[in-house]
């Protein structure tokens, strides 16, 4: 367990903004930062960090929380292990205490798998330099390669011995256990005899980091001449690695491409190193596999403009085209860059200056109808008109995937013109590629998700204009909802109401706390609960160490203990009610959501007690359906039903009360 104080530590030097950015590229909008959310593909930014507040938020997914949270959610962590990467981040001393062996063995399997991962990264990299088979073997092919020992430093790159299972007996004799071992993929036992071996036994080690520089797997490139033997093995797939959801050098390349605002995308490991040992490091691979959906969502975290690099030969241009589609159906940029024959990145960087490489992009760089059209004529017989048709409808199927409308008519345009096609009949060819995919579908649902926008927007300026979203329908979850939302936001501030002909000062704890539990009432949301709980306790405390009976009106419970409350649950709906919305426009959120607190102060003494009556009465009318619940049961004694029925009455006469109230009729 990790005491309070370095706790309180930890969320004292974190910065939001600065952990965040860890993970995907922030941009500045006023006071406060916005990107695409990395919980939820989407295509216009609707994720919104506060640096004044500490927290997140998107108004797509609902998901929010500050810097502890984020990297919960994003890398899959426990709130220990998050507590534990943002406090060395900011270089803090997490001191713990010496877990039990029960403990021990209960211990999350897949941070164990990570440190199983770290252990190796170093081993190999050891091995690498401080052996005579890693200097003469492995080393020696890194600087053929032409790494430099920074770069080889940089990358961890690392050799593993010949020997079967050399690396395997190191792990087991320095205390790693035979679970992780095996299940990272890193090693594996024999059925014949139970022996071990290495899964990388006799090759070049190329580590792969998370977005967070964390070690998940590994790549291994034999160095043996055998065709038999298969060039590169990398680790299976495991509860920390999963290989369509990772990019090679993304770790190293994410500052460098949210300065570029691109990503260039290579096939292999040696391109990404090779490409940053030459100064160009906004770029990444997709780990000798084929591109997935997933890995260009990651891209689009950071960047919307994807340049394409393969080898000049015939699998690397198929390659290219293979991948134009799937980033195109992801409403991203893609250019593409040919190199020359006989060419690789690799090799094209390590012959050229970091200048030299760019001048080359920027030059030969197409879009991918330019690309597609010289690619596929080349390939097929000049005049061909069969193969003609076939290039234009392979156009065609590209552009039915972009997403933006716009973006699609200014391709159909071009493709008319390089054509010599009729723009007509082309937009009528995407329509009919777009309807046969289900593309049109996605259209409908992105109208409808924009209408429902609008809807939102429209209740946002009712709100504005003081007519409140909480009305006599509301359900429980709105009401317990708008309550806590008072209580964390406004609960130290005291009020004016009218009783009578003369006013009375009110505070807003007081009168929510006192009514809520003169009457016995419970809130059934757990997470509303929660924090119901959270603020009673501090509230009653505070009070008891007063001796002013009135002190609550000047002893608030700030909003950042509830932002960075050690529970994530607490904190995580805080935050869903801090920022009260959904599914607007975000970039005007923060401006309204500061003006909505100044509406909401000037109306405490209307809408404080308005939400106490209302939510007593759908507590009443909540006891009424269950009492009638029990007038159903036909072997009811009478004494009983008599009980009931008077009880309901007396519940319906003090509905009626509360209506008189709130001058207006509750059914």
């Amino acid at each position: 367990m990790i005491d309070r104080s370095t706790v309180d530590k930890i969320y004292a030097a974190a910065n939001i903004v600065e952990v965040v950015s860890d993970f995907i590229s922030l941009k500045k909008k006023g006071i406060n930062y916005q990107a695409c959310c990395p919980f939820h593909n989407e295509k216009t930014p609707s994720f919104v960090v506060s640096p004044a507040k500490g927290l997140f938020k998107c108004f797509g997914c609902g998901k929010g929380g500050n810097a502890v949270t984020f990297v919960m959610e994003h890398e899959g962590m426990s709130y220990v292990e998050a507590l534990k990467y943002v406090a060395k981040k900011y270089g803090i001393e997490v001191q713990e205490r010496e877990l039990s062996p029960e403990e021990v063995r209960k211990n999350d399997d897949r941070e164990s798998m990570m440190v199983v991962n770290s252990y190796a990264a170093d081993w190999f990299r050891e091995t690498l330099s401080g052996t005579d088979e890693g200097r003469n073997i492995g080393l020696s092919y890194f600087r053929e390669r032409g790494f430099s020992d920074s770069t080889i430093e940089k990358f961890r790159l690392g050799y593993c011995p010949s020997a079967g299972d050399a690396f395997t007996q190191a792990a087991l004799a320095a205390g790693y256990q035979e679970e992780f071992l095996i299940g990272t993929g890193l090693s594996g036992k024999r059925e014949s005899d139970g022996r071990y071996y290495d899964r990388f036994f006799g090759r070049v080690m190329f580590p792969i980091h998370s977005v967070s520089g964390r070690v998940v797997a590994f790549g291994g490139r034999t160095l043996r001449t055998d065709k038999k033997v298969a060039k590169y093995v990398n680790s299976p797939e495991s509860e920390i690695y999963h290989k369509s959801n990772v990019l090679y050098g993304l770790f190293f390349a994410k500052k460098a491409i949210g300065q570029e605002d691109n990503c260039i995308l290579v096939e292999g490991y040696t391109d990404v190193i090779s490409m940053h040992q030459s100064g160009v490091e906004n770029v990444v691979a997709s780990s000798g596999t084929s591109l997935t959906t997933e890995q260009i969502r990651l891209i689009g975290r950071f960047t919307r403009n994807v340049t394409v690099i393969y080898d000049g030969d015939s699998a690397g241009i198929h390659a290219s085209l293979r991948g134009i589609n799937m980033i195109l159906r992801e409403g991203m940029n893609v250019r593409v860059v040919p190199l020359p024959d006989g060419e690789d990145p690799d090799s094209f960087a390590r012959s050229h200056s970091a200048a030299q490489v760019r001048e080359y992009i920027t030059s030969n760089e197409e879009d991918f109808i330019a690309f597609k059209t010289r690619s596929l004529l080349k390939e097929s017989a000049s005049g061909d008109p069969i193969k003609r048709a076939e290039l234009i409808s392979d156009i065609v199927a590209s552009i039915a995937e972009v997403p933006d409308p716009i973006m699609r008519s200014l391709y159909t345009k071009e493709t008319a013109a390089k054509m010599d096609m009729d723009f007509q009949l082309l937009t009528s060819e995407v329509a009919r590629k777009r309807i046969s995919h289900g593309s049109d579908e996605q259209t409908r649902n992105f109208i409808r998700n924009q209408q429902e926008q609008q809807r939102d927007e429209r209740r946002r300026m009712e709100n504005l204009s003081g007519l409140k979203g909480i009305t006599a329908g509301s359900n429980m979850d709105e009401l317990e909802k708008e309550l806590v939302k008072y209580l964390i936001k406004y609960g130290h501030r005291n009020f004016k109401y009218k009783e009578g002909k003369s006013f009375v000062e009110l505070n807003v704890a007081g009168i929510i706390i006192g009514d809520l539990e003169a009457n016995g009432l419970t809130f059934r949301n757990p997470r509303y609960r929660a924090l119901y709980d959270t603020y009673v306790e501090l509230y009653n405390q505070r009070l008891a160490e007063s001796e002013d009976e009135t002190a609550e009106a000047d002893n608030e419970i700030g909003l950042h203990y509830f932002i960075n409350h050690p529970d994530p649950e607490v904190c995580n709906a805080a935050v869903d009610i801090l920022t009260d919305s959904e599914n607007y426009a975000v970039s005007k959120m923060w401006q309204k959501f500061d003006v909505v607190i100044e509406n909401e102060i000037d109306k405490l003494a209307e809408n404080v007690p308005r939400a106490v009556i209302l939510y007593k009465s759908k507590a009443i009318e909540s006891i009424i359906d269950s009492l009638q619940e029990q007038l159903k049961d036909e072997n009811l004694p009478d004494d009983e039903l008599l009980d009931i029925t008077h009880r309901i009455a007396a519940l319906n006469r003090e509905r009626m009360s509360i209506a008189r109230k709130l001058s207006r009729l509750i059914l």
